[in-house]
Order: structure tokens, then C-alpha cells, then sequence
């Protein structure tokens, strides 16, 4: 399906009230009145003489209001700010400079001659947060609803060369309906110079996206290919095809936000990184993520002062956290708070593959990304979702620089047809192939289960892990002691007189030759075996250790990740 297609057919059926319009392929039921209200008619182009700059103000207050006051009123009646606005909530007070503030569209069809507002439907600059330069562009859906032309694209296409050749992160706040139809093939090319941008620009400098409207068509790809996007609940919607044409094709009826909204990518998709309540909210957000990220991949992330990096848990609570029994979850979002600075934790996808949880964190003031096992969801089995947001995440992390602290305690792969057919062996090999290609230092802890396959994917040593450490209650096999039993002594246990007897025994006695630790630690394949509560320190000092790691990789191109 086109764009054009996709946004009308988003535009039809947005509740809140965007719907075509003869000017863009946004989604407003006036965008066309937006290119008119606050725009500068070619006619009075002028120069500004002497010491009057009156007609220069009067240029930057018509730029400044974009599609005009009474557009600006509806932004804010749907609970959304306008493009300056995020922008003011998202960088350091006073540090936004604007970059081709009075750029305007050159196209003369469809009258489009009579509309040319300044700035083209896009805000595109740079400015700091925490003191840090990030380049930005903000769409403004009051202008053309936000709809990307030539002159738009040129604009983000700016910023993000400067942000490649400074290396310096990229944060696109995204409110459009799409490619701008009047301008045809020009818009198309403007979306394509910006994938390729993206591309480029990926395991260079960090780049973030927040969707905080709609997004769909074409303009769904740039937020794909940047490594985190943010969405919006009740606001922000994606999908390649609308609603309608979904309804026409397949017969399916479905609305925009069951079809692309915020918490069916958070929870269905995966195509959303973090969900957020509201715009203000978002933005936050995005200032808190960025805390952990360097400015680009040469760079370290920043570290906090040792003074501030202090947990004020007992640690003495690890050593009974994790139950006796091995059929007993617990969460390990416990062990990670435990283990990291206060109030450092940062989740990424909580609610996509929920069994595997990744979050950036802090130990000892370092940035970490942390990949750990959640037993409390499917007994933290790893499958289709979590190998992919696992794989995703690790990737992330090894491009810029941040070490991995990975919490393991997963009994296999998901069994099933479901799963099988789907492609978990393809699935499991890109988390398995993101961990063996990475270079960062890093470091497991084994808290209870390691079985089978999912012992090596889960940065076991024999895959490059640095250090391998191991609470008493590990259990480090092929299997779990009752499958292993039900095969190696399958008929020893038919011949018993009494086979749950005997099957009770023969686990009891596998677990104590296998389901241990010390088995791998006696093959140095667990460097130490700890009490739970000596953790945080280890991984202090081992990060410290490892923090001037250097590993040359074979040179090649790039590598076939298994996609």
C-alpha cells in the first residue's frame, strides 16, 4: 500500500479527528487550514533596512506559531504539545538553537504556491540535555499535519549529517501522517535519503525516536531502524496500512489503536521500546535514557561519581531470596535492585517478551545493560520474543560501549509447535550470534537454572563471556534432574517395584553429581562459586577489571546475522 493510502485511510479513522486533506496526506480534519493560518505569502518577501528588523521579528513569529494560534489550541485540546513545546521540555533550558527556521516548499501544484509556511511542518536543530549535544527535529502537525515534502526532508537530512560528523545522538519527535501527496515522488525520496541516513547512522551515534502522533506509511521505517522508540498512549499510533485498507483487503475490522497503537506495539509487536502517558512524560524519559548512552560509539557512557553510586539495601536479603525449590519462581527484578545503584534502573520493551527482562542500570557508577532471565513469567524460558529483544538489546549495548551484566537462570527453550514452526531455532541463533560477536566486557551470574542450550546462548563462557560467577543454588546441566532421570534410567524405573520411588531417588543422586555449580566451576567454566550477597561487590571490581578490555575480531565486511 502507498503512503498516501496509509494516511488516509489512518486519517478516516483517527477518533480524535484528523482527516485528509486537500494539502497533505496528514491526518487532520483542517490540515489544510494549517498551512494557511501563520503562513508568509510569497508577495511579501522583503528586506529588512537600516536599523529596522521589524519585518525579520514579524518572519520569526509567523515561523514560531506554524500553522497558526487556532491550530496550536486543537494540539493542546488533545492533550499533545506543539513541536517547540516538546522541544522545550526535552533539551536544557536555553540551549536550543534552530537550524533552517525559514525554509519553505518550492512546489507550485495543486495551489500549493499559496501556502508556504515557514519551516516547512518541521522544528530541526540541536541543543543539550545534562549538558550534552544532541541534534533534534520536531514535526509539527500544525503545518501541513506534520506531512513530510522536499523541503521537510532536507531539513531532517541536515541535522542528521551535522550529528553524524560532530557524533553526536540524533532525537526525532515524530507527529505526521505521512508522505506529503501533492509533492509525489519528491516526498517519497525525502523518506528514502532519511532510511539511508538512519542506516548509516546506525552503531555510529544513539538515535531515538518518539512517535507522538501519527506515523504511518513509509514514515514507519525511520523509527524502525533508529535503536528506541518511544510511543505515546491514546496519541500516538503506527502501522503500514490504516484501518480502512486493512478493512478492504482482509475483511478485518479493527481500529487505529487496536491496529498500531501504543500498548499493541509495546505488548504484540515489539516495535516499540517504551510507552509513556503522556508527552511531557515521554520526553522525560528520553532525557533519562540518554543519561546511560555515550555521544557516540567511541565514546564510554558517563559515569556517575563514586560518592553517588551507593545501594541502601542489605545485601544480606540475596542470600534467601531464591527459593529452595527449583519450581518456585521469584523475581528477578528483586536480585537486579539489590545489585545496582539506587534508583538506577532504566527497562527497555517490559512488556514484549516479558520472560526476558533487558534494562540499562548502574553498578558502581558504570553504565550496564542488564540481561536477565524472569523466572516469574514462563518460569523465564527463553523464546521467540525474548531471543529478539535479547539479541536487539545486546547489540545495542556492544556498539556503544556499555558492558553487560547478564542474570541467568532459564531451564531451556520454549518447547512446541508454535515455536518450532515460527522459527526459534533461527530466533534463539540471533541472541546466541549478538552475544558471541560482542566485545564489551561482560559478566554472568548464575542464580539457579542453567539447562541445555540456553546455558551456552546466555553468555557462557565457552561464547566470550569474561567471567562466570555462580550462587550455591545453581543448577548447571544438560537438563533439569527429572527429564535427565526419565531418560538415562528410563527402564530402570520400569522395572522398579515401586518407579516413583526409584525415579526420586535417581534425581536426588543425579542432582547431586550434576545440578551443582561445582561440576563447571572444577572445569573453570565458572570462575567462582559466591554467596549471593558478596555479588554487587564481585561485579564491581570485575567490571573495574575489565574496563580497558580490547578484543580484535577477524576482519570481514560484516557478519550474516541470522535474521
Amino acid at each position: 500500500m502507498t503512503d498516501r493510502e496509509a494516511s488516509q485511510d489512518e486519517a478516516q479513522n483517527d477518533p480524535n479527528g484528523p482527516s485528509p486533506s486537500p494539502t497533505s496526506d496528514a491526518t487532520d480534519d483542517d490540515a489544510s487550514e494549517a498551512a494557511g493560518d501563520g503562513t508568509a505569502d510569497a508577495s511579501t518577501d522583503g528586506q529588512a533596512t537600516g536599523a529596522d528588523f521589524s519585518d525579520l521579528e514579524r518572519r520569526r513569529e509567523e515561523a514560531r506559531l506554524g500553522g497558526g494560534k487556532e491550530r496550536i489550541e486543537k494540539q493542546h485540546d488533545k492533550d499533545k504539545l506543539t513541536a517547540r513545546e516538546r522541544l522545550d521540555v526535552l533539551l536544557d533550558d536555553g540551549t536550543f538553537e534552530e537550524l533552517g527556521t525559514f525554509v519553505r516548499h518550492q512546489e507550485t501544484s495543486f495551489g500549493l504556491e499559496e501556502n508556504r509556511p515557514y519551516g516547512d511542518g518541521v522544528v530541526t536543530g540541536y541543543g543539550e540535555i545534562d549538558g550534552r549535544l544532541v541534534y533534534v527535529f520536531s514535526q509539527d502537525f500544525t503545518v501541513f499535519g506534520g506531512s513530510l515534502g522536499r523541503a521537510h526532508a532536507d531539513k531532517i537530512v541536515n541535522v542528521m549529517e551535522k550529528a553524524l560528523e560532530n557524533g553526536a545522538p540524533v532525537i526525532g519527535l515524530n507527529d505526521s501522517g505521512g508522505a506529503r501527496i501533492q509533492e509525489g515522488v519528491e516526498s517519497l525520496g525525502g523518506y528514502a535519503d532519511i532510511f539511508k541516513l538512519n542506516t548509516d547512522a546506525s552503531g555510529v551515534i544513539p538515535q531515538i525516536s518518539a512517535v507522538m502522533g501519527p506515523c504511518a506509511g513509509g514514515a514507519v521505517y525511520s523509527p524502525a531502524i533508529t535503536d528506541f522508540t518511544f510511543m505515546v498512549e491514546g496519541s500516538s499510533y503506527m502501522f503500514v496500512t490504516g484501518p480502512h485498507v486493512v478493512k478492504t483487503v482482509t475483511q478485518e475490522e479493527v481500529t487505529s489503536e487496536e491496529l498500531g497503537g501504543a500498548q499493541t506495539h509495546a505488548s504484540k509487536s515489539g516495535v516499540s521500546h517504551v510507552t509513556c502517558s503522556n508527552d511531557v512524560d515521554c520526553l522525560l524519559r528520553i532525557r533519562e535514557l540518554m543519561s546511560y548512552l555515550p555521544l557516540n560509539c567511541e565514546e564510554d557512557p558517563p559515569m556517575n561519581p563514586p560518592e553517588e553510586a551507593t545501594n541502601s539495601l542489605d545485601p544480606a536479603e540475596l542470600d534467601t531470596l531464591v527459593p529452595e525449590s527449583p519450581n518456585k519462581p521469584y523475581d528477578m527484578r528483586d536480585v537486579i535492585e539489590h545489585l545496582a545503584d539506587d534508583a538506577d534502573f532504566f527497562e527497555i520493551m517490559p512488556d514484549f517478551g516479558e520472560n526476558l527482562i533487558t534494562a540499562f542500570s548502574r553498578i558502581g557508577g558504570r553504565p550496564v545493560g542488564v540481561v536477565a532471565n524472569q523466572p516469574a513469567v514462563l518460569a523465564g524460558v527463553l523464546d521467540i520474543d525474548a531471543s529478539i529483544k535479547g539479541a536487539r538489546f545486546v547489540r545495542f549495548c556492544d556498539a556503544f560501549n556499555i558492558p553487560l551484566l547478564v542474570l541467568e537462570d532459564v531451564p531451556g527453550f520454549l518447547p512446541g509447535t508454535d515455536q518450532e514452526w515460527n522459527g526459534i531455532i533461527k530466533h534463539g541463533a540471533k541472541l546466541l550470534y549478538a552475544f558471541c560477536e560482542a566485545t564489551v566486557p561482560r559478566i554472568t551470574v548464575i542464580t539457579r537454572k542453567a539447562y541445555g542450550g540456553a546455558y551456552d546462548v546466555m553468555n557462557s563462557k565457552h561464547i566470550g563471556g569474561d567471567m562466570s560467577f555462580a550462587w550455591p543454588s545453581a543448577e548447571i546441566a544438560v537438563m533439569g534432574p527429572e527429564g535427565a532421570v526419565e531418560i538415562i534410567y528410563r527402564h530402570e524405573i520400569a522395572d522398579a517395584e515401586d518407579p516413583d520411588a526409584k525415579k526420586d531417588a535417581f534425581i536426588e543422586q543425579y542432582r547431586e553429581k550434576f545440578a551443582n555449580p561445582y561440576v563447571a566451576a572444577e572445569h573453570g567454566y565458572v570462575d567462582d562459586v559466591i554467596k549471593p550477597s558478596e555479588t554487587r561487590e564481585r561485579l564491581i571490581r570485575g567490571f573495574d577489571m575489565l574496563e580497558n578490555k580490547v578484543v580484535n575480531n577477524p576482519r570481514k565486511k560484516h557478519g550474516n546475522l541470522p535474521l
